[in-house]
């Protein structure tokens, strides 16, 4: 489970004393109170973040977990409860309750009524939902909304990549996608060359990538069917505005697109189902991007030059710019916002006027 080693790393003592030293500021700043987390079906250590957020603000923490039984939801609880147990750690033990219950909106009002906070991560329909259940008046909501991400290769830095180096990039594209069947806001639906790539460098690429997936990937047949469908699908809706349709045997599919369209968040593939599109141009990215962007991946590219292409254009997307395979990386600026501060609350002191 790469997702549970990557939230292990996370919480290291040296990884948390950085945050403690970063949040210097500390003396002057409580918890809100009380946090009610719901968090996200289809990231199942989503839920392991969201609480450490909170505790590391100050609060006390309420965590609703996803209804179905994930392998790694019961791998950190069970961890967490031994902790517990052994009686060192009362004071947080006493701030923490994970729930898991069916969905039901009385008993999330009853939870939300007693909170000074709450955190939503979901698509667009599940906050719709829960912000319709009050919460008392000075009390914070965070939402984490549906989003879209890319990534962006550099094709000239990927000519003459030795092919142990091409398996490690293929590797960490992997971890970024199927690893999650493309279904976190921050795996990459797009792939924007920048540069046309070869017809030789991008084979390599993607046959890397099928070679990964192949060794590593559990390839269900409803999977095959979604990824059919859509290719048939993106066949009529496309219009014409696709250059080439590519499958991998049922592993990968490509659509390489002639133009990207204004709604190109609209497009979004699962279980390894991926838009393509060709660029000497960064900037050609700008007119496309909408507050719905969120990650952008890169690999062959200078950060500095994404940097300048969201900042110089002002875009009104795009939060997170990290090198590919670390786009499920979850910390604490997330979506645009520092969580800690966001979930504290400052105490303000002036001196005496004499």
């Amino acid at each position: 489970m790469v997702d549970v080693m990557t939230f292990a790393f996370w919480i290291r003592p040296a990884n948390l004393e950085r945050l403690r030293r970063a949040f210097a500021e500390c003396d002057e700043r409580l918890g809100l109170g009380v946090l009610l987390h719901i968090t996200p079906s289809n990231v199942p250590v989503n839920f392991a973040f969201s609480y450490v957020f909170g505790l590391l603000a100050g609060n006390a923490n309420m965590v609703r977990v996803p209804s179905r039984t994930w392998p790694q939801i019961t791998a950190i609880s069970s961890t967490m409860s031994r902790v517990f147990e052994s009686g060192d750690h009362e004071q947080v033990r006493r701030r923490t309750a994970i729930l898991r219950y069916p969905r039901n909106d009385k008993i999330t009002a009853d939870l939300s009524a007693q909170c000074s906070g709450r955190v939503v991560w979901g698509g667009d329909s599940t906050i719709a939902d829960i912000r319709r259940l009050p919460l008392p008046p000075r009390a914070v909501e965070l939402v984490f909304a549906d989003r879209y991400s890319l990534c962006v290769l550099g094709a000239s830095a990927m000519t003459s990549l030795p092919d142990k180096v091409m398996h490690q990039l293929a590797r960490r594209f992997y971890n970024d996608t199927y690893l999650v069947d493309q279904n976190a806001c921050s795996s990459p639906h797009l792939v924007f060359w920048n540069h046309v790539p070869d017809e030789e460098t991008e084979a390599r690429f993607w046959n890397a990538v099928e070679r990964v997936v192949r060794d590593n990937y559990a390839l269900e047949p409803i999977k095959q069917v979604d990824k059919y469908t859509r290719l048939l699908r993106d066949a009529v809706e496309l219009d014409g505005n696709a250059a080439l349709c590519a499958r991998h045997q049922e592993y990968l599919y490509r659509v390489r697109l002639k133009a990207l369209p204004n709604d190109m968040e609209a497009l979004r593939g699962r279980y390894g189902y991926f838009y393509e599109y060709h660029s000497e141009h960064l900037d050609d990215l700008a007119p496309v991007v909408t507050s719905r962007y969120q990650t952008l991946t890169y690999f062959g590219v200078s950060p500095e030059s994404l940097r300048d292409l969201v900042i110089g254009n002002r875009l009104s997307g795009i939060d997170r710019i990290v090198p590919v395979g670390r786009a499920l990386d979850l910390d604490v600026t997330w979506d645009g916002y520092d969580i800690i501060r966001s979930l504290s609350r400052f105490i303000s002191v002036s001196g005496s006027d004499s």
